[in-house]
Parts: C-alpha cells; sequence; structure tokens
C-alpha cells in the first residue's frame, strides 16, 4: 500500500511576478550572471519615502544600492535591490503585450542602474537608438 501523497498549499504563480522573470531571463547572460546578490522584489506601490528618495511623483521601478563602478561595491554593507512596482504598470500598460513590453523596459533600466549607468545617459541611448532605427 502507498503511501497517501498530501497535496502541496501553493498558491498559483502570480503572473505579474512571471513577467518581471520572463525579462530577467530575457538580459544577455553576462549581465545575468553579475547580478550576483542583487534582490529584485515586486511591490503593488512605491511609498511616500521611495517616491521622495528619487524626486518623482510616481515609478516603475526603483534601484538602491550600490552601482558595481562605484569604488568598493565589492564591500557594500548592504546588498542591492531592484523593486518593480506592479501598480504603476498596470495602470499604463492596459494589454499583455504592452504589459510585457513596459516591465522588460523597467526590468533593464534599473538593471543599468547596478551597472552604474544613470538615467541621462540611458536617456541619451535611447535617443541614439531611436536615430539608428529610423535611418
Amino acid at each position: 500500500m502507498e503511501p497517501e501523497i498530501e497535496p502541496l498549499d501553493v498558491e498559483p504563480p502570480d503572473p505579474f511576478e512571471a513577467l518581471v522573470v520572463a525579462a530577467i531571463d530575457a538580459l544577455p547572460e553576462a549581465f545575468r550572471d553579475r547580478l550576483g546578490t542583487v534582490a529584485i522584489v515586486v511591490e503593488d506601490e512605491p511609498s511616500a519615502d521611495q517616491l521622495a528618495l528619487v524626486g518623482a511623483a510616481g515609478l516603475l521601478g526603483l534601484y538602491t544600492g550600490v552601482p558595481l563602478t562605484a569604488y568598493g561595491a565589492d564591500n557594500a554593507a548592504l546588498a542591492s535591490k531592484i523593486t518593480i512596482f506592479r501598480g504603476p504598470h498596470l495602470r499604463r500598460y492596459r494589454d499583455l503585450e504592452s504589459l510585457a513590453r513596459g516591465v522588460g523596459e523597467t526590468v533593464r533600466h534599473e538593471v543599468a542602474h547596478h551597472f552604474g549607468i544613470s538615467d541621462s545617459r540611458l536617456v541619451e541611448l535611447a535617443i541614439n537608438r531611436q536615430e539608428r532605427s529610423s535611418r
């Protein structure tokens, strides 16, 4: 007689979190391998403190920590963290395809901060990409 197996009490995967995981998996391996101890989490909404930290009225994502390009980053006292905010994404992107694209852009943006790329440089790179694609 075989022992009875109890069903696991596991919640179904969160579709939004699955989009975040897919965006991370889509990163080039060289970048994924260097994320090391970066915590990547999903929160529903940014807090007032998080908004104040960056002086923004809204946030899709937030990188906190010491970028790899900073002197002594390997010995930082706290691990870096990337937070992806569910609510702002769901309000901005109304269908699954645009939501997946938006989550991917946010993940890449916050990962870029981990590698020391500033917002102004990211804007510059996006403009260069648009110019090249319009030729």
